[in-house]
């Protein structure tokens, strides 16, 4: 065989390689895609509930008030 021919046919073989990995990069992307957007689709459309420390922060916040209430009604913790 002569070498022009075996570098075409080297060629070509890569080149089909190349397109059939691009086709299954592809079909995982979209499949991915899909998998995402079942997930948004399945969350609770309710109020969203805040962050942990934002709820961690709320609760220290409601503590402090409540102990401020208790001072100044006289009350001793």
């Amino acid at each position: 065989m002569p070498p022009a021919q075996s570098l075409l046919i080297l060629s070509a073989a890569a080149l089909m390689g190349l397109a059939m990995l691009g086709t299954l990069v592809a079909w995982g992307w979209s499949g991915w895609l899909r998998l995402k957007t079942r997930e948004l689709d399945a969350r609770p459309s309710g109020p969203e509930l805040p962050a942990v420390s934002q709820r961690i922060d709320l609760a220290d916040l409601k503590e402090r008030i409540r102990k401020l209430e208790a001072i100044a009604a006289g009350v001793d913790l």
